[in-house]
């Protein structure tokens, strides 16, 4: 079962709390699927009703706030051995490189890093941990933190919910599976461009290897 057709059966509380929840769990440093199931849920009240968009972006905010939060404080206090286990778990997500780049934009970038953070698949795993092990001041983060949370929670769903009912105005007079592939179609290419930005923002950040003197 694809996971807006789990969300569309269980009651609008319920996709409420879930997605708070996941998004929270992620900012801790979990890699769970938080911003696709932000997008699913934002998809599917553009189609139902009974679901409302504003207590979505709501309440993932306040999910990406707390779970930075929590995740700076386990940052603070679990420090390198943290980062050491979760690259044994997660190679994919916590290996070396991944922690030495985003250490290195974070040092360079600050507060700058949080925000922008919560846009980039991986800085957004990372930031709570790393800004805590790397000892920010808690209240530069906290703000930068809030910001980025409310843009990118409340900024995603407004985006997704209003390219939803548009597409649903569009292929009114077309079959039902029309109206899911265009959708499909739509997240297919939000995430995909997503990535690539996000590619393109690491390579920006890579720095170049001196040649070897002749």
């Amino acid at each position: 079962m694809h996971i807006d057709q789990w969300l569309e059966a269980i009651p609008p509380i319920s996709v409420y709390l879930i997605v708070a929840a996941v998004i929270m769990i992620e900012s801790l440093g979990i890699p769970l699927p938080g911003e696709i199931v932000l997008v699913s849920a934002a998809l599917l009240a553009s189609q139902h009703s009974n679901l409302n968009p504003l207590w979505i972006g709501a309440l993932a905010s306040a999910g990406a706030i707390v779970g930075d939060s929590i995740g700076y404080l386990i940052g603070k206090t679990g420090g390198q051995r943290l980062f050491a286990w979760a690259g044994r778990k997660f190679p994919k997500h916590f290996g070396p490189t991944h922690i030495a780049n985003a250490e290195r934009i974070f040092n360079k970038r600050g507060m700058w890093a949080v925000f922008l953070g919560r846009f980039i698949a991986f800085l957004r795993i990372l930031a709570g941990p790393l800004a805590g092990s790397l000892k920010m001041h808690y209240p530069k983060f906290l703000i930068a933190n809030a910001l980025g949370g409310i843009v990118w929670a409340g900024g995603t769903t407004a985006l997704v919910y209003y390219l939803g009912v548009v597409a649903e105005k569009w292929l009114g007079n077309f079959s039902k599976y029309g109206l899911v592939a265009a959708i499909v179609i739509g997240v297919v290419v939000f995430f995909v461009m997503k990535k690539r930005l996000g590619k393109n923002h690491e390579d920006e950040e890579t720095p170049k290897q001196e040649e070897p003197a002749a």
